[in-house]
């Protein structure tokens, strides 16, 4: 008994003995108080506590003891209540259940005194937690390695071969590569690492479970295949060889085959050996590996291979061992093994017996003391010394992981590597004491090979093959940008040095392979290992099996390294086992001194045409050459960039253009190789330049040199070359006796008069691509003689952060010549990036979704692009058929976006097509882009970067990655788990000054010098350390406060995204979602609530549960509810009526006196607005600052994406429609496209899977799509959109005339009907379900009333009104205060446009009394601004201009906060022309400064439109120049065919008759005619809104001047003239009936043509009626002109001449302009006849 309590002994923690006895079982058993009180009575009162232990067969099982005595209890509910979901492996599994358990016990018991055990929770909880800790991380290394390992003695680390006996199970299974290669080829991110991990697991895991339960111990994971021993005595071999068998019969009845989801099948073949055999362990201080030698491992090997799927194969010598008599066996023929056929079946108490008969030292079977253990040899105490020990078997990208703590499924990547397969082939003649130590040297001396590059040894084995070793770069944590040609050297190193200094070794065979692999852990949770499993690996084995001797490699290694051509050997095609077809295989070289001379650029110069997208930098280098060339001015262009930037292709375009010029070129491209050889750059460039490339002996070499040298150098001097040149001059006496010193200015000076006669003779031009791998001796020797030497020499360099090693001294010292030019090669412009795609593929024109993923995911970086389309090409992902047949669009919703490139058309596409139809690109139907992984080269780029970086700084990134480009400190550290701020701060630091990361929104000092500070990251000119951090620390600084940051890198952030498991990932995305979707609204300066009005009521109760958005929807709800209660209160306010009976006002006068009233209740509202705009916060507590923008950049567009990666296909479309609608909120129409895009895209794989979408999000995503197709000038397309989701909003449209007739009768009537009964409304709740489709449709109708607005006919005209109107039936039925004043706004405007005086007054009226009722600021700030913009527009169409420019003003700065370009455009032209009319010119210039900024983008061209608008208003009314005439109308020449500005008709009309009106005053009547006719074109579809009154009133005074003209010369057109000016006259006149600010202008134009025909009276009084207007309406600048007409045409005091004339084209500009003072104006002239009565018959 006392021995099974001794075995039974493990000791967790230990407690306090100064706990009194009674309480010591209470701690553990509160339920059982009797018996603890009657056990402390036997114990002393200071007895040694024990400890709390799991163990056992059932969970939850304890063992309790102190004193010497020991107790088993169970778990009860009182005790521990998690210890059901704890998985119990071993005796030494204590976890966090433990705490759980103390933790909730004496919470329970100390009830009463809890000061008095507040020290034992304490310290227990502490224990438990320090051990806990050491057995977790001894157990988790453990796991790696077999119990042939954990049974030595691990605290000595002397290695010796230790023999034993055993029996051997090799087990293989068929189709994991081929399963792992169909993961690597999946384009998808849904088929990721974890998938392939799980499924190769689940299978080998099984497998492995059986193997441990029948005793084996599990040696190695080779790959797909594993191998395991029995360990037994010789004498025990026959029993464990049936007992192996009955392991085999289980294992193959349950796992023979598996299926998996890929549709490839898993098998598996068994091959048995036995007998002697032994145990060698090798290695160094810091990494071990084991390896069995002996012939059953040989044995095993070949019966392994003997056997096909579902076999198992015996060994000759295992099957003379074995009990024959219970075996069923069939010979192979040829071979002494035979198949075993049937096994006789084992009993379980035949099985317990046979395992009796084992020790636990020689099997690893179940202990009877500790029965439920899978595998009792990891139950070991924490020791540090065997986990010091143990560390060493476990490759070093484990280790990383498992110290930051990453959980086991992190370990497993799809990542691409480079793979080495070593074959050690040994002499015949050894024994094993040879091979031992022979195996123990090659293994340190490749692992010191392999570590300086990050390699790893990960399997060392001895099978047939002799002694194998499969080695990896590029493992976690060991990426480098330069594998390839790491992997190659060190490939030849290996090679030679295991050749040449291990005696016992024949031949070295080295196979190179590089490609997608799995790198992952494979097996179960207490035995796995970390393996390399792929194709590539399977390939690398076979080049080392079929070119013995050699070191060969594949194409993709080949290609990857980037080596000169002369670096290999092309080898003869061999046929391999398993592999298809390998390519292209090359033997590696390496460099030789054979081939040190006459290595060119590698890069061919296109023969399509010249570099795309390099301009600037051709221009200087032209420019640098011919300064070079007329005035030998010396010069050296360094142009640096990024690995893939182009470089090398410009110096190939350079070196092309430097020979088309007639300059010798002298061009090479240098290595990583060239680093480590003194001497080699400077050799490379000097062979060339003396012709020294075609010789290949050294012999040839000296009579080169010595032709080349004659007269420049005594023979003496020669032998000075020998180490540059690889030559032997004889030592001279003089040579010998020269110090070193002496000996380096001699060569310096030889140098120098060699480079001298050189360029002299030939005017060579040096080209140096990669000339940062010129090695320090080339760079000194070649700082001497640059400095005295007049050289044209170009350089490339990658940038410095890319680069492994810091440039030399006297590299930098080059750099800092004056006569060096550093150029920094910048990201392509996404044109050229499309160019370049196009010539590539040899097409025309690209996919918009193919356009957007080589402009986002290349980043400017031509290298990208290029690898992006081999990859979609290598998929089948792309179509190409020709133009004839694609030659429309298919749709023009597609092409939006998408300019064909005829006119930019390449010469690749020319040449390509010439005799044929040129050809499109087309994307594959079921492809998808937006969800394709990275490609394999671009993933490695990107890997090697975040390999170098520390662990902490890899967790950011890669949370970060799950943001998106663009992210949040806040939600970053939210999602971290356990980080703190101090933490985060200081890895987004370090990441920000290894621009990686950049930050966003900093203030504006730290953004400007943020520019430069990026640059000198990768700069060329180095600066001090000092002055670098200060700068640094001050941009941190700033930049620390705004929080949101940005990768500088995106191709970094979508590698690391790869990088995570599916389902670690997922939850991830489902954490961020729920964060996010807390500010997934607008912001409160425009009213907050959902981009598409009330979009989450229109999905139902469970949705809107879903979406965890109640806080945004109550806020919107009380909202509606404040708009409904004024809505209420208004309900027996009758809309006003044409007159006001009450008074008997007019009802003009009326009307007038209401809008200034509105409007000065309005102004005295926001007097507390501040002057000056700013990003404050309103005193009301509603946030003045617009932050939509960044709402959709930060939480709307993140949550689509978290959404899609989840799989919630209707969240995900819900948030992108919500993205569309809050990118048209603030006018980027492209981004809004793009969203829609993805959700049409969306809504396919919806339909694909048999799913549905509401009908509303569907209406939804028309309606937007319609909006940006009328953003975009689509108008067509446009209104059929609309028009269909108006019908899917169960609200149509009609198509006919004779349709919209009646619908606007019928709602005319419904209108007012709804007049009458305002008292009846819709039940709250089923209003608040409506709300969504009202406001819906209310959009909808707005749009279609715009549509309509911009045609001439008049159907359409009908139309337009018809859509105003049912927009105010369905605001009015929303009930919605704001939304019903906004639609009579609208419908007002809609009346003004189209003549309707009557209605215009009437709705005009109606709005500015409901404006007296509604809460401005309920709706937000964009609510209060569309209000102040009508209310300007509105005070300066009635003339009321001091009251519009306040209101104009308070418009404008609420434009400024919201941020909405296109309704402050149209603020600030109605603030301009309010201002302009008061002749307050200063102020002037300020609007049209601000306008200008606010429309500088290319996509506000309407905008820009109106600007230049403004420009020739200041022209030709003012004499003022803000932009010149040649300017104004450059503009209209370039963007008159827009479709954008085509749609603005009245736009047009001004700018055209502003044109027609400047050549008409200057009498260029020839440049008059093509405009005016525009003009006049244009007329008809115009309405009569105020910029097209006021472009009418340009139009007229042309007509005018026609006139006068036509009279002047007599000529038979001026009774037509006559009669087209007055019938003109009349038409505007009528117009302006809704912009009475215009009669003035009008009035003044009519009197000129009376004066003109002779009726001084009529002119003279509509002189005076202008006038009269004027003073009404506070029109200084007709005022003025009407005076100085008035004085000119009948008293004769007016200007001598016309001062406009005289200053035309060259007017001041207005920044010199003061206020009521006109530059010039032009003078309407009376017509000069030729006689007194020379009107031709024309009589008024």
């Amino acid at each position: 008994m006392a021995a099974r309590r001794r075995r039974r002994r493990r000791f967790v923690t230990s407690l306090p003995r100064d706990i009194p006895p009674h309480h010591q079982f209470c701690l553990v058993y509160p339920k059982r108080a009797e018996f603890a009180s009657k056990m402390s009575k036997k114990r002393p009162k200071k007895a040694m506590w024990g400890a709390i232990e799991v163990f056992g067969e059932k969970r939850g099982d304890f063992a309790f003891g102190g004193g010497g005595e020991f107790f088993k209890v169970k778990q009860t509910k009182n005790t521990l209540m998690c210890l059901s979901s704890l998985q119990l492996e071993s005796q030494g599994a204590i976890c966090k259940c433990v705490e759980s358990c103390v933790l909730e016990v004496t919470d329970e018991v100390v009830k009463q005194d809890k000061s008095q055990y507040g020290h034992l929770h304490t310290s227990l909880v502490t224990g438990l937690q320090r051990r806990s800790k050491h057995c977790s991380e001894l157990r988790e290394v453990a796991a790696y390695v077999p119990d042939l390992i954990l049974s030595e003695d691990l605290r000595h680390e002397a290695r010796c071969v230790q023999n034993f006996h055993g029996v051997l199970l090799f087990a293989d299974v068929s189709g994991f590569t081929a399963l792992t290669e169909k993961f690597s080829q999946s384009v998808s991110l849904e088929r990721g690492a974890d998938e392939l991990t799980q499924t190769l697991n689940d299978y080998m895991g099984d497998i492995v479970e059986e193997l441990l339960g029948f005793g084996g111990d599990i040696l190695k994971f080779a790959g797909d295949a594993v191998l395991v021993l029995w360990r037994v005595r010789e004498t025990q071999l026959r029993d464990t060889i049936s007992l192996v068998l009955q392991c085999c019969r289980q294992i193959q009845e349950k796992y023979s085959v598996r299926d998996t989801d890929m549709g490839l099948k898993l098998r598996l073949k068994i091959g048995i050996s036995a007998g002697h055999m032994s145990l060698l362990t090798v290695g160094d201080r810091k990494e071990q590996h084991f390896l069995i030698l002996g012939k059953a491992v040989g044995e095993v090997w070949q019966a392994q291979n003997l056997a096909n799927a579902s076999d198992v194969i015996l060994s000759a010598s295992c099957w003379e061992l074995c009990n024959q008599s219970q075996v069923k066996s069939k010979r192979v023929k040829g071979q002494g093994a035979v198949k075993v056929t049937g096994v006789q079946r084992m009993s379980v108490s035949e099985r317990e017996d046979l395992f009796s008969k084992f020790t636990r030292a020689q099997l690893n079977c179940r202990s009877p003391e500790m029965p439920g253990v899978l595998r009792p040899a990891v139950t070991l105490a924490p020791h540090r010394a065997q986990g010091k020990v143990l560390r060493k078997y476990i490759p070093a990208s484990v280790l990383r992981k498992i110290d930051d703590r990453q959980p086991l499924a992190c370990l497993s990547e799809l990542r691409p590597v480079t793979c080495l397969f070593v074959k050690l082939q040994f002499a015949a003649k050894v024994n094993l004491t040879q091979i031992c130590k022979a195996i123990q040297d090659s293994s340190v001396l490749i692992s010191e090979i392999l570590r300086p590059h990050k390699g790893e040894i990960n399997k060392i084995s001895m099978f047939d093959k002799g002694c194998t070793l499969l080695c990896v770069f590029g493992l976690p944590g060991g990426k480098l940008p330069c594998e390839s040609v790491c992997a190659l050297e060190s490939a030849i190193k290996i090679s030679t040095a295991c050749s040449g200094r291990l005696g016992k070794i024949e031949a070295v065979s080295v196979g190179v392979t590089s490609g997608m692999a799995f790198c992952g852990v494979v097996g179960h949770r207490v035995r796995h290992e970390y393996t390399v499993m792929g194709q590539k690996v399977n390939l690398a084995a076979r080049l080392m099996e079929h070119y013995p001797g050699l070191v060969s490699c594949d194409a993709a290694t080949y290609a990857a390294s980037r080596l000169p051509r002369s670096y290999f050997k092309e080898l003869p095609k061999a046929q391999m086992k398993g592999v298809g077809d390998p390519g292209t295989v090359y033997q590696y070289l390496g460099m030789s001194q054979k081939l040190i001379f006459g290595l060119d650029l590698m890069e061919e110069r296109s023969e399509y045409g010249p570099l795309l997208g390099r301009e600037e930098e051709i221009a200087l280098f032209e420019s640098a050459l011919k300064a070079y060339r007329t005035c030998h001015e010396s010069s050296i262009l360094a142009f640096e960039g990024v690995l893939g930037s182009g470089k090398s292709h410009l110096l190939t375009e350079l070196a092309f253009l430097g020979q088309a010029a007639g300059h010798r070129v002298v061009a090479v491209e240098l290595t990583e190789l060239n680093l480590k050889q003194v001497y080699s750059a400077l050799r490379m460039v000097l062979a060339m330049a003396l012709g020294l490339q075609a010789c290949q002996s050294c012999s040839a070499r000296q009579l080169v040199l010595q032709a080349k040298l004659q007269g420049l150098m005594a023979e003496s001097s020669y032998c000075l070359l020998n180490d540059i040149f690889l030559v032997k001059f004889p030592l001279s006496t003089a040579v010998s006796q020269m110090s070193g010193t002496q000996r380096q200015m001699e060569l310096e000076l030889v140098l120098k008069k060699v480079l001298q006669k050189t360029v002299e003779e030939d005017g060579v031009v040096f080209v140096i691509d990669n000339a940062h791998c010129i090695d320090s001796p080339s760079w000194s020797l070649m700082w001497s003689v640059l400095r005295d030497v007049s050289i044209f020499m170009v350089m490339s360099f990658t940038a410095s952060h890319c680069r492994r090693q810091r440039l030399c001294q006297a590299a930098v010292d080059i750099l800092k010549l004056p006569k060096t030019s550093c150029v920094r090669l910048g990201e392509l412009k996404p044109s050229a990036v499309v160019q370049k795609a196009c010539q590539a593929l040899g097409v025309v024109s690209l996919p918009q979704d193919l356009e957007t993923l080589l402009t986002q995911r290349s980043y400017g970086i031509p290298y990208y692009c290029e690898e992006l389309l081999r990859y979609l090409l290598g998929h089948d992902m792309l179509l190409f058929h020709p133009l004839g047949k694609d030659g429309k669009r298919e749709d023009k919703w597609e092409s939006l976006f998408t300019s064909v490139m005829e006119a930019s058309t390449t010469a690749a596409a020319r040449s390509s097509s010439a005799g044929k139809d040129r050809r499109v690109c087309a994307m594959r139907p079921d492809v998808t882009l937006q969800n394709t992984v990275l490609p394999p080269t671009l993933k490695g780029i990107a890997l090697a970067e975040l390999d170098s970086m520390k662990p902490s700084e890899q967790m950011v990134l890669k949370c970060a990655a799950i943001l998106g480009p663009l992210f949040s400190t806040e939600l970053l550290f939210h999602i971290l788990p356990g980080w703190s701020r101090a933490k985060l701060n200081k890895a987004l630091n370090a990441l920000v000054r290894c621009n990686i990361l950049k930050w966003l929104n900093a203030a504006k000092g730290a953004e400007e010098s943020s520019v430069p500070t990026e640059g000198s990251g990768t700069s060329l000119e180095e600066e001090s350390d000092a002055q670098k951090s200060s700068v640094e620390e001050s941009k941190q600084r700033a930049r620390l406060e705004s929080g949101m940051l940005a990768f500088c890198a995106p191709l970094l952030q979508e590698a690391a995204y790869e990088l995570w498991p599916k389902g670690q990932r997922v939850a991830l995305h489902h954490k961020c979602a729920a964060f996010l979707e807390r500010h997934a609204h607008k912001c409160q300066c425009c009213g907050g609530g959902d981009f598409v009005a009330f979009h989450r009521l229109a999905l139902g109760s469970t949705q809107e549960a879903e979406s965890g958005e109640e806080h945004g929807s109550d806020c919107y709800w009380h909202n509606w509810e404040a708009s409904l209660a004024t809505s209420e209160e208004m309900k027996s306010d009758e809309l006003p009526a044409s007159t006001d009976a009450s008074s008997g006002v007019p009802k003009e006068k009326s009307f007038l006196e209401e809008i200034f009233r509105a409007a000065k209740q309005f102004l005295a509202k926001t007097e507390w607005m501040p002057k000056v705009p700013s990003k404050t916060h309103w005193t009301q507590g509603v946030e003045c600052s617009c932050s939509c923008k960044a709402i959709v950049d930060l939480v709307l567009v993140p949550l689509a994406q978290h959404y899609m990666a989840v799989g919630n296909d209707a969240r995900a479309f819900y948030y992108l429609l919500e993205g569309a609608a809050a990118y048209l909120h603030v006018s980027d129409n492209y981004l809004a496209f793009r969203n829609l895009k993805k959700a049409e895209v969306l809504r396919t794989l919806v339909a694909k899977k048999g799913n549905a979408l509401a009908c509303f999000e569907e209406a939804t995503l028309l309606s937007l799509k319609g909006e940006v197709c009328y953003h975009m000038g689509q108008t067509e397309l446009a209104k059929t959109m609309i028009r269909k989701a108006l019908s899917l909003l169960k609200r149509k449209f009609p198509m006919t005339s004779t349709g919209a007739a009646l619908q606007l009768v019928l709602e005319k009537s419904e209108h007012a009907s709804r007049k009458k009964n305002r008292d009846s409304s819709v039940p709250q709740e089923a209003g608040r379900q409506r709300l969504p489709w009202l406001f819906r449709q209310s959009h909808c109708l707005s749009l279609l009333r715009q549509l309509f607005s911009l045609e001439s006919a008049a159907g359409s005209r009908r139309l337009s009104r018809l859509a105003a109107l049912m927009k105010v039936n369905t605001a009015e039925e929303s009930e919605d205060a704001s939304h019903v004043l906004l639609s009579y706004l609208e419908y007002a405007l809609c009346c003004q446009n189209l003549g309707c005086r009557e209605e215009w007054l009437q709705y005009g009226r109606a709005a500015m009394q409901l404006s007296t009722e509604v809460q401005l600021f309920g709706g937000g700030v964009l609510n209060t601004a569309s209000f102040a913009q009508a209310l300007s527009h509105l005070t300066l169409s009635l003339g009321n201009l001091p009251l519009s420019v306040d209101v104009g003003y308070r418009a404008e700065r609420l434009c400024m906060e919201l941020q909405k370009p296109d309704l402050g455009c149209v603020v600030l032209r109605t603030l301009f022309t309010a201002l302009f009319l008061q002749m307050r010119y200063p102020e002037c210039e300020a609007v049209l400064r601000r306008l200008e900024e606010q429309v500088s983008g290319a996509d506000e061209i309407v905008g820009q439109a109106c600007f230049f608008c403004c420009c020739l208003d200041l022209l030709l009314d003012a004499g003022w120049q803000y932009k010149s005439f040649e300017e104004c109308r450059r503009f209209v020449e370039q963007n008159e065919a827009n479709c954008l500005l085509q749609a603005q008709s009245s736009i047009l009309l001004g700018l055209y008759s502003s044109l027609a009106l400047w050549f008409a005053r200057l009498g260029q009547w020839d440049n008059f005619q093509k405009p005016f006719e525009k003009a006049k074109r244009l007329l008809k579809s115009t309405g009569a809104c105020l910029v097209a009154s006021q472009a009418c009133s340009r139009l007229l005074e042309c007509h005018s001047l026609v006139l006068k003209k036509d009279m002047e010369q007599g000529s038979w057109r001026a009774r037509e003239s006559c009669r087209r000016a007055l019938r003109l006259a009349e038409e505007v006149f009528s117009r302006c009936s809704t912009s009475p600010v215009f009669y003035p202008r009008v009035y003044h134009l009519k009197a000129y043509i009376f004066l003109m025909l002779g009726n001084e009276e009529q002119s003279l009084l509509c002189l005076n009626q202008g006038l009269q207007a004027c003073e009404d309406h506070g029109n200084l600048l007709e005022k003025t002109w009407l005076e100085m007409s008035t004085e000119c045409w009948f008293t004769g005091k007016g200007p001598l001449g016309d001062l406009w004339l005289k200053t035309a084209p060259h007017f001041p500009h207005l920044n010199q302009a003061k206020p009521e003072v006109c530059s010039s104006r032009y003078l309407l002239k009376r017509p000069a006849l030729q006689r007194e009565d020379s009107s031709p018959g024309i009589k008024f």
